[in-house]
């Protein structure tokens, strides 16, 4: 039995598990967004533009494909599904290789689940040997997640960035560094998503992920958080490809699989709900990320 098939045997059995208690909501301890010290006003028509969802847009494809894609990321994050997954509230977007189209993702999944009514979003670029989120969202040079593990005097307010969105905060990667894996690999790092985890529970934090197979950054991250959307690119990227990077996330919760640039439009179905799987969205945008 191969890992698709593993995955698929293995999702049967967690959504049953979650349509049986479906209405046994996960309690959590609601927290006050913490206070930032620095905003930044997204430019939303640059990113309409460029393919991206908006704050305001409600009744595009491609707003309804997101829906589709959060719903079961957000089921498995606070419903009673929760309670096998460690950190189920932190998700990381990530791919095999580059150019899949894990940011043009991890952006407009963040968007997508801050226009809920009563979710918020941290949104951490965690892509930290090729930063592409900052310049998608105009953030000019900040501070970033890298300055806030290697000097402990900085505190969340210090990198979060408040966006227009009221339940939406950034946080950009921050300086290159030469040690940036072991800065990730840290205790300083663990000790950061398990407040995350615990203090702010009712919160969904998105990692934006370098590629599984370009940067050793992305292994050490995927065994911090509980959820992983393994974004694959239609009809380019190779089986095999994909099936090295599942490798590397045997050890995880939680890995879902999200089709990207498909030329053809598929029925919106969902594999692999709470485990390994492969997930068809229909079409999606021609990323570079």
């Amino acid at each position: 039995m191969d890992i698709l098939e593993k995955a698929l045997e293995k999702s049967g059995q967690i959504e049953q598990s979650s349509t049986d208690h479906s209405t046994q909501l996960k309690p959590k301890l609601a927290r006050s967004i913490p206070a930032t010290k620095s905003s930044v006003k997204i430019d939303w028509g640059k990113l309409a533009a460029e393919g991206y969802l908006s704050n305001e847009e409600g009744k595009s494809g491609l707003a309804e494909q997101y829906r589709m894609v959060k719903r079961p990321l957000l089921t498995n994050a606070f419903s009673a599904a929760a309670e096998g997954i460690n950190r189920s509230n932190l998700l990381l977007v990530t791919s095999s290789i580059p150019s899949e189209g894990k940011t043009f993702t991890a952006i407009n999944l963040a968007i997508s689940i801050a226009n809920e009514r009563d979710k918020n979003v941290l949104l951490i670029d965690a892509d930290v040997a090729k930063p592409t989120l900052a310049k998608r969202l105009g953030i000019t040079e900040s501070p970033g997640l890298i300055e806030y593990l290697e000097d402990e005097s900085l505190g969340f307010s210090d990198i979060s960035l408040s966006t227009d969105i009221p339940n939406l905060q950034i946080i950009p990667a921050g300086k290159r560094h030469t040690f940036s894996t072991e800065l990730l690999s840290s205790n300083r790092m663990l000790q950061f998503v398990e407040q995350l985890s615990e203090r702010y529970s009712d919160r969904i934090v998105i990692f934006d992920s370098p590629p599984l197979l370009a940067a050793t950054e992305a292994e050490v991250l995927a065994a911090l958080v509980g959820q992983i959307v393994l974004v694959v690119s239609a009809e380019t990227t190779m089986q095999n490809t994909v099936k090295e990077a599942l490798k590397k996330l045997e050890d995880c919760d939680v890995v879902l699989g999200l089709l990207n640039k498909a030329k053809h439009e598929y029925a919106m179905s969902y594999y692999g709900y709470g485990g390994y799987g492969y997930g068809q969205y229909g079409q999606q945008h021609e990323a570079e990320e």
